[in-house]
């Protein structure tokens, strides 16, 4: 089509859509709640990930050592497994770290603080927590603190414990659970995308309707099949961005409030700090959906009209 061409599409099909009244707000209507699913299914997997992540984090192994171990000997094991691809993160505690942490978690405790005292020793051991980017990886891990013992300069092993085989079970679950959520999740987000489709197919094909009887004359006389089809695509495109549009909109006071009565329910996710966070990618999957919804809904609903 020459640019002529498209100019009079475009304008014809923003004549159509704001002369079809209320077959046009219904369509608009509609495709703000078919994307208001989609923005909700946005704000759902944001929440699943960081329920996911929150509690990935708390899962670790710890590695304890024998209290003759030279920090010198656990800082070069520490330095070893960060060179693990399957490493995220360690985190070292020295001895004197760990007593401090045992008095502080037993400040009320006068009893055992007396007792601690009476040795005249520190009998805690430094500890390494390790954790996985994944939790099916703590396996290798503790493989591969079991096949290569930590050695000191002596030769002698410095591990005294790890506890992979108290958490294991832990481990195990999380690692199930993480991978049926995500699958779950791609599941529902699936069903909902074929039923908002639907959906805006259906509104769209019965605002065309009311046009047969022009398409049927538009045909008759001679008009190309992207003449005719050209207008209804502009006034569905129009419809998802409008849609898009109020949807956003929406969304900052809604994700306010939600945000306001839900975050300590949810572990900390506030839904506001999301949206404004993730503004832009909301934008572009908003209004990409509605530009790909209106036009591609309307493609396919004028299709029928296009035989005489």
């Amino acid at each position: 089509m020459h640019w002529t061409a498209i100019r009079r599409v475009s304008i014809g099909g923003a004549k159509n859509f704001v002369r079809s009244g209320a077959v046009s707000f219904a369509t608009v209507l509609i495709m703000t709640v078919t994307l208001g699913i989609i923005a909700a299914l946005i704000f759902l997997s944001g929440l699943l990930n960081y329920t996911l992540v929150t509690i990935r984090n708390k899962v670790d192994i710890s590695v304890y050592f024998v209290t003759t171990a030279a920090s010198s000997d656990i800082l070069a094991l520490k330095h070893r497994l960060e060179q693990l691809p399957q490493v995220a993160s360690i985190t070292y505690t020295s001895r004197d770290q760990a007593l401090a942490d045992f008095r502080a978690r037993h400040a009320n405790d006068q009893l055992t603080l007396q007792a601690l005292d009476e040795l005249g020793t520190n009998p805690l051991d430094a500890s390494l927590s390790i954790q996985a980017k994944d939790p099916s990886q703590y396996s290798s891990i503790a493989n591969f603190l079991s096949t290569g013992p930590a050695l000191s300069a002596s030769g002698v092993s410095i591990i005294d414990r790890v506890n992979y085989q108290q958490n294991k079970t832990v481990i195990d679950r999380l690692s199930f659970a993480m991978h049926t959520v995500q699958q779950v999740g791609a599941a529902i987000v699936l069903l909902f995308a074929l039923a908002s489709v639907t959906i805006a197919f259906a509104t769209i094909r019965l605002a065309i309707y009311t046009s047969r009887d022009e398409i049927a004359v538009m045909r008759l006389v001679g008009a190309s099949n992207a003449y005719i089809r050209g207008p209804f695509i502009v006034a569905g495109v129009i419809a998802g961005l409008i849609a898009a549009a109020v949807v956003l909109l929406l969304l900052l006071p809604a994700s306010w409030y939600v945000g306001q009565m839900t975050t300590d329910w949810f572990g900390g996710f506030n839904f506001f700090t999301y949206y404004v966070d993730n503004l832009g990618l909301i934008f572009l999957i908003l209004f990409g959906s509605g530009l790909v919804l209106g036009g591609a809904a309307s493609f396919l609903a004028i299709r029928r009209y296009l035989t005489v």
